[in-house]
């Protein structure tokens, strides 16, 4: 005989339902009237069983027009399966089953709603085969040694076994004193490798399983493929024949190493200042890291060291194996150095600091003499307290007698929360030079204040060609900074009128000019300058919100040869003149960043900006698993990151050759909007030692968090993972640890803040053209990144574009795909809703269409009931909903993305450059691909345009039969509504619109019909 063998091995993030966080499922198979079941994983949200459910086949040939009914349910209270809660379902066609095991592979199913109020979530791995050759399979777990037999093999029905076996846990190698909250997930080390690849299969992509239709853009060359040395799972079940209940095109659940990770780290915010300390209040969402402080500020009296009377004295501060040097000053008795050293407490070597003295020489560097500490007896500071005063202390020789010279210090205990340790030397970078130890200091930086520059180039007046027997064809060329912006060319006129409005982006301090240039388009490519004109930025006026522009004014234009000589200016007589407008605008706010996760959306003009709703802190813990990125030159990673949000810029210190850094450092911002976005970034410094200048700093991931998504005084702390889209694939680069809390100060006026528009008045009162908003904010990038590159330590141009996704619009085959999946997520709702009404309408549940029916009737006998009726069911929707509310702050999705699968070409055509740089061959099969997809889209646009000429076509009388019979219908409608009571109407067509099957027709209605009969435009296409 033979059998169906359905291996349940494991399921991934499953819902909670025990109201503890947690649940107990089991699995329950049903197939051909018989029912198997799996045992129940108590308090396991990512469960494991590996058990083998083994069914008879009573006819081979119909098991595919059989459904395999998979279900999840949670074993309420051990009650064995007789208290279940729902936790969701796999319906699986039997065309789809392989007939022997060798066929067969591993594959993750998304687990399916039972009705549209349904919350599940997660997915389940199941391995499903048929044995034809009447092999005894019996229903055994898998890799697995249970210590008790199950009670009856035939129904599969188990007692609770107890398997011998240790859990698996993550264990925290970095002595960071944290717990991770991680799953215990049981014989992990013996499960089977799976290679979790979808292929999304497309012309060219291979061999398609038998009788599955190509998927969704299958015709458009759409193809993901992947090749992989292991098991390859794929999709083929999904558009197999199954009932109308079988959900098709079903998207795979992120990859586990691409999730949020929650950790609890030992934070002042979280453990509430037990144990009455209270230090660590000002820095409560990073741990504590102590430092020894060494401020070493200047000596006096040294003694001369050599024959030519001379001392160049420099300080060398040892503890164990660490040595930190000041700069050695020349010829100086009395230097002043005002340098401090932190050394971690954690890699402290030695019990003794010395300060040692020492004569720069060209051989062997003189002993001058030392100081000497015992580290047990530092004492320790603690903000707020003022900071330590440096004393004098008398050198000593190597024997610990007293010398000449003096040496004033300052030595003391203290955590990163000392306002020294942004500029201290620090011992993890103690092989950096002087000159590059800035680039790996903690820095605050702050974006320019930003304006919208607008120019109303009206007219000229007077102009004088070169050329005496022609008339010019002018335009105006308006150059600010780097910005250039050209009006319309006129044809012929010596007194043109543009009335063109031009509009830059400007930056404080105002420090750049404008320069007004007409000139005469003579030839193309070939212009002539009629006229210059130069006015500073900083005499142009501002204009706040509505308020009346200030008035045009008329400018001289000088001949560019006078235009520099400030004597031959004062004797031109006569000139051609230009009238413009030119005012800042105070009342917009300048998009330096796209405005899908913008940080920023206040006003430019202060006086404009509304009060802060709150504040946001940010702690930048730690990170672990990262790639070496320097490999290449025999090191690992010298990781550091950069946080924005609104104008204020952060960016930490670098931790030098280490794939576990640990920073620690807590920064703050003022919250004036709470939708917006935080962006924070990790990157590989470049610019340690011997760097070449034009060396580009390596981006390790970046992580996004919308601050409207986090609850009120809540502290988040999670391992973020660090994805970066290459040209080769995705690839993660480790894990960030950040902490996070939002603190609102003004309840009032946050809840205010969401009926109040996004932008600044002006957004709406005089909306910016749309062809222009894409190029101000390109230029408000480039002059934000020249900014920032100026300052010392410079974040690099490579930085910030990255932090503000300067390509964020350009051309990504993988991001319409993105996009395109995010329609249909949000479209399936509607789907579901009309599917719901259409199985109301065809009575597939009598007992919910006569609810229905009832509540119709109600409905329609007392119509005041609606819309309190529609607004309480909103009301409860959202109620229930609260406990399946979004645990974790949002992150980078891959899967949303569309990232984990994309096509090899598909990255190769996102990452080139544009114009783009490929040979002629690839450009035009990209041609080609994009025209097929054009196509397609062509198509869609056509059909829609079609049903809008045939609703327009019913009155037109372009079909004079059509309209005859409508207006005539509507008539006897008309008079028919007139005399009958609505509510009569009403329960007429309610009751018509839900009849029963047998009254219905399988063909099209009348006014379908009618409708499709009706002329459309498309006949008139050439």
């Amino acid at each position: 005989m033979s059998k169906l063998v359905v291996e349940v091995l494991d399921a991934y993030d499953l819902m909670a339902k025990d109201g503890q966080g947690s649940a107990s499922p089991f699995v329950e198979v049903e197939f051909d009237e018989q029912s198997q079941r799996t045992q129940t994983k108590h308090k396991d949200l990512n469960p494991s069983w590996h058990e083998k459910l083994v069914f008879n086949v009573n006819n081979p040939r119909d098991l595919a027009n059989k459904i395999i009914d998979v279900t999840v349910y949670n074993d309420r209270e051990g009650s064995h399966g007789h208290h279940k809660n729902f936790l969701g379902r796999v319906r699986i066609s039997g065309v789809s089953v392989p007939s022997a095991e060798s066929d067969s592979s591993v594959q993750h199913y998304p687990l399916d709603k039972r009705g549209l109020f349904s919350h599940i979530k997660g997915d389940i791995a199941l391995k499903i085969y048929a044995v034809h050759d009447g092999t005894s399979h019996q229903a055994e777990p898998v890799r697995a040694t249970p210590t008790s037999i199950p009670e009856n093999e035939e129904t599969g029905h188990f007692q609770e076994p107890q398997f011998q076996e240790t859990p698996f846990q993550e264990i925290n190698t970095h002595n960071f004193h944290e717990e991770i909250k991680v799953e215990e997930k049981k014989n992990k080390n013996k499960k089977e490798q799976v290679v979790r690849t979808f292929h999304s299969i497309g012309t060219g992509s291979g061999d398609p399983p038998p009788a599955a239709p190509p998927p969704m853009f299958a015709g458009m060359g759409f193809t993901a493929m992947k090749e992989k040395a292991a098991v390859v799972e794929t999709r083929a079940d999904f558009a197999k024949a199954a009932p109308p209940t079988v959900m098709h095109m079903q998207m795979p659940r992120q990859n586990p190493d691409f999730l949020l990770v929650e950790t609890s780290p030992p934070l002042a915010a979280r453990l509430r200042y037990r144990g009455g300390d209270k230090t660590s209040s000002t820095y409560d969402l990073v741990e504590q890291m102590h430092y020894l402080y060494v401020n070493v500020v200047k000596a006096k009296d040294l003694p001369v060291m050599d024959i030519s009377g001379s001392l160049d004295p420099y300080v060398e501060v040892k503890l164990g194996n660490y040595k930190g040097r000041t700069k050695h000053l020349e010829k100086n008795q009395n230097p002043l150095w005002h340098q401090i050293f932190a050394f971690s407490k954690e890699s402290l070597q030695s019990n003794l600091l010395e300060v040692i003295v020492k004569d720069k020489d060209f051989g062997k560097d003189d002993f001058v003499g030392k100081v000497v500490f015992d580290v047990l007896e530092i004492p320790l500071r603690v903000p707020p307290d003022s900071p330590l005063a440096p004393q004098w202390y008398k050198l000593a020789d190597k024997k610990g007698d007293k010398v000449n010279g003096e040496i004033m210090l300052a030595v003391w205990m203290g955590t990163q929360a000392d306002e020294s340790f942004p500029e201290a030397w620090h011992s993890d970078a103690h092989n950096i030079s002087h000159s590059n130890l800035a680039n790996t200091r903690s820095k605050v930086y702050f974006s320019p204040k930003l304006y919208y520059l607008r120019i109303h180039v009206m007219e000229a007046q007077d102009l004088v060609p070169h050329d005496k027997g022609r008339l010019p064809d002018p335009y105006v060329k308006v150059i600010v900074g780097n910005q250039i912006r050209p009006t319309k060319i006129l044809q012929r006129t010596v007194n043109p009128v543009w009335d063109d409005q031009l509009m830059f982006v400007a930056s404080e301090p105002f420090e750049d000019y404008i320069i007004i240039s007409v000139e005469d388009r003579i030839a193309p490519g070939k212009d002539e300058i009629l006229g210059r004109s130069m006015i500073p930025v900083r005499g142009v006026p501002q204009r706040f919100e509505t308020s009346k522009p200030p008035d045009p004014r008329w400018l001289s234009l000088l001949k560019p040869s006078l235009a520099e000589e400030e004597g031959e200016k004062r004797k031109e007589k006569f000139s051609s003149k230009i009238l413009l407008r030119l005012f800042l605008e105070a009342g917009y706010h300048v998009l330096d960043e796209s405005t899908h996760f913008s940080s920023d959306l206040q006003p430019s003009s202060k006086h404009l900006r509304k009060q802060s709703i709150g504040i946001l802190e940010l702690g930048i813990l730690s990170a672990k698993n990262l790639m070496p990125m320097k490999i290449k030159e025999g090191k690992m990673t010298d990781a550091y990151c950069v946080a924005k949000y609104g104008n204020k810029w952060v960016r930490t210190r670098t931790l030098l050759d280490t794939l576990s850094p640990r920073w620690n450092e807590q920064y703050t911002w003022e919250v004036y909007d709470p939708c917006t976005v935080i962006t924070i970034a990790m990157f590989d410094n470049s610019h340690i030692n011997g760097s070449k200048d034009d060396a580009r700093d390596q981006k390790i991931g970046k992580v996004r968090i919308r601050l409207s998504t986090l609850e009120t005084d809540r502290v988040y702390t999670h391992y973020y993972p660090l994805l970066v889209l290459t040209p080769s694939g995705l690839k993660k680069h480790g894990e960030l640890q950040l902490a996070l809390r939002f603190t609102c100060t003004a309840w009032v006026n946050m809840v205010a803040q969401y009926g109040r528009p996004l932008l600044p008045k002006m957004h709406y009162v005089y909306p910016i053209p749309v062809r222009h908003i894409d190029w101000l904010r390109h230029q408000a990038m480039q002059i934000v990144a020249a900014r920032l590159q100026r300052a010392e330590p410079p974040l690099r141009r490579e930085v910030v574009e990255y932090m503000l996704d300067v390509d964020y619009h350009m051309w990504s085959l993988r991001r319409s795909k993105a996009n395109f999946h995010r329609i249909m997520s949000l479209l399936s709702g509607v789907t579901a809703v009309c599917k719901w009404f259409n199985a109301i309408c065809f009575w597939r549940n009598p007992i919910t269409t006569c609810l229905v029916h009832v509540l119709f009737l109600i409905l329609v006998c007392y119509p005041e009931l609606i819309l309190p009726t529609i607004f309480l069911y909103l009301f409860v929707i959202g109620i229930w909903n609260y406990r399946f509310r979004p645990r974790h702050p949002p992150h980078m999705d891959a899967r949303l993305s569309q990232a984990d699968n994309a096509h090899p070409d598909e990255l190769d055509e996102e990452f080139d450059s544009f114009p783009t740089s490929r040979p002629s061959d690839i450009v035009r099969m990209r041609y080609d691909r994009l025209r097929s997809v054009a196509g397609r889209v062509q198509t869609v646009v056509g059909d829609l345009a079609s049903q809008g000429e045939r609703a327009q076509a019913i009155l037109s009388w372009r079909d004079p039969r059509a309209t005859a019979i409508f207006i005539i219908f509507s008539l006897i409608w008309a008079v028919f509504i007139y005399i009958t009571p609505f509510q009569v109407v009403a329960v007429l067509f309610g009751l018509y619109r839900l009849r029963h099957p047998r009254f219905r027709s399988r063909m099209p209605s009348v006014p379908v019909n009618f409708f499709k009969r009706l002329p459309s435009k498309s006949d008139m296409l050439l």
